[in-house]
């Protein structure tokens, strides 16, 4: 079965008159639901941006404090904590990008019967984000934030561990 057959179960004629209205009102619904979806991982990606931030802090003031041995071991739980969050988000992320795929295939699907599709020409008007000149999507910028905090846990804990081998 196709997206149009699996969207689309009745046909303007068996369906009646309201058709087109109640089509642009799910429509409306719909949309509206995409922009929650895209507020909520707004949030997501706040909170963990927070959050990873606070335990990098954490870190520098340990490991600014802690010139004495022992250090590495205040580090350890931290940093793997740190790098479970970095996993948890960057799964999110993708779990939001198909999320976000999704509904706008049907977005697309359903403009196809509306007089007007906006978010199909927006889409070819920006090059359908394959011309990075025009617009890069936000989940392939999105997708590296979780693994550049990675790389800092892991500098850190480097870092961590030469001094204290050197101390």
């Amino acid at each position: 079965m196709s997206l149009e057959e699996d969207l689309f179960k009745k046909s303007p004629n068996d369906y009646g008159d309201a058709y087109q209205a109640h089509l642009l009102e799910q429509y409306k619904l719909f949309v509206e639901s995409a922009d929650r979806i895209s507020q909520r991982r707004h949030s997501a990606n706040s909170f963990f941006l927070t959050l990873n931030t606070a335990l990098l802090a954490l870190l520098g003031a340990i490991l600014s404090r802690n010139s004495a041995s022992g250090a590495i071991w205040w580090f350890l739980p931290v940093v793997l904590a740190g790098m479970v969050l970095c996993y948890v988000w960057y799964s999110l992320v993708l779990s939001y990008k198909g999320l976000n795929t999704g509904k706008f295939a049907l977005i697309h699907a359903i403009e196809k019967h509306l007089p007007i599709a906006l978010f199909q020409a927006e889409w070819y008007q920006i090059g359908e984000g394959k011309d990075f000149k025009k617009y890069k999507p936000f989940s392939e910028i999105e997708t590296w934030i979780p693994w550049v905090f990675a790389t800092l846990y892991i500098v850190l804990f480097v870092v961590a561990g030469v001094q204290e081998w050197c101390s």
